[in-house]
């Protein structure tokens, strides 16, 4: 009787240990601000700084993006998609002119991307490297998953391609949230010198609430600036 109480007791523990195990796995995956499989940069330590980051470009918003950064003076870095610098490289091409900073994003941004194997992550940082490469003459250095997701076999293969996973500490949910109030209330509810704020420039909702929160900016007297500058790290390979 004892051995069998002992052997539920001991089953019960080793189910809760894997539970716990299983239920970290899933929270490091889904969480790139907690760098349990790669080590992520989230946000810097400047006293004035902070800096605006795209996902999912180029895309023809982008154009109206650039264009409030400029009337702004402001300075971004766009995490772009290998298949939309194919798409639209004029685009592209204008966000270099105007000396923003250009990150990797993958090649595909698949839905699947957080199953991939790492041969068929690495090939995916690889395509898009080689397409910014044709334009920049520089390799870059940056990239941001898909979706914010991390695990193993990012991690192997982002071990090859050497890069620095760029994360965020404010998500906007601009892609979700469908009221630019209520996005732009998130944000500066949020907002704090060194943030790195995660938008996209692929709406115009996105580039309304835009407008407002470089008014904002301005008026607070926030610097937006690129990642490499706010984390003093190099952007591209030398």
């Amino acid at each position: 009787m004892l051995a069998a109480l002992f052997f539920d007791l001991s089953f019960g523990w080793a189910i809760l240990v894997v539970l716990f195990w299983l239920g970290s796995v899933i929270w490091g995956s889904l969480t790139i601000q907690s760098g349990y499989f790669v080590k992520t940069f989230n946000s810097g330590n400047s006293q004035n700084q902070i800096a605006l980051t795209f996902d999912d470009g180029p895309h023809p918003a982008t154009l109206q993006v650039l264009e409030l950064l400029e009337k702004h003076k402001a300075k971004a870095t766009f995490f772009c998609i290998g298949k939309q610098i194919e798409k639209h490289p004029e685009i592209f091409k204008k966000i270099l002119e105007n000396g923003h900073t250009v990150g990797n994003h993958s090649y595909s941004h698949s839905n699947y991307f957080g199953f991939f194997p790492s041969e068929k992550v690495k090939n995916e940082l690889d395509l898009t490297d080689a397409l910014i490469t044709k334009h920049t003459g520089k390799k870059p250095l940056f990239f941001r998953p898909p979706f914010g997701v991390t695990n193993i076999h990012i991690k192997l293969a982002l071990k090859k391609t050497k890069h620095f996973t760029i994360g965020w500490n404010i998500r906007s949910l601009d892609t979700t949230i469908k009221s630019k109030e209520a996005i732009l209330k998130r944000i500066l509810k949020l907002l704090k010198p060194g943030s790195i704020i995660l938008l996209h420039d692929t709406s115009q909702r996105t580039v309304n609430v835009l407008e407002q929160l470089l008014i904002h900016l301005d008026r607070e007297n926030f610097q937006p600036v690129t990642v490499d500058q706010l984390l003093n790290i190099p952007a591209y390979e030398i």
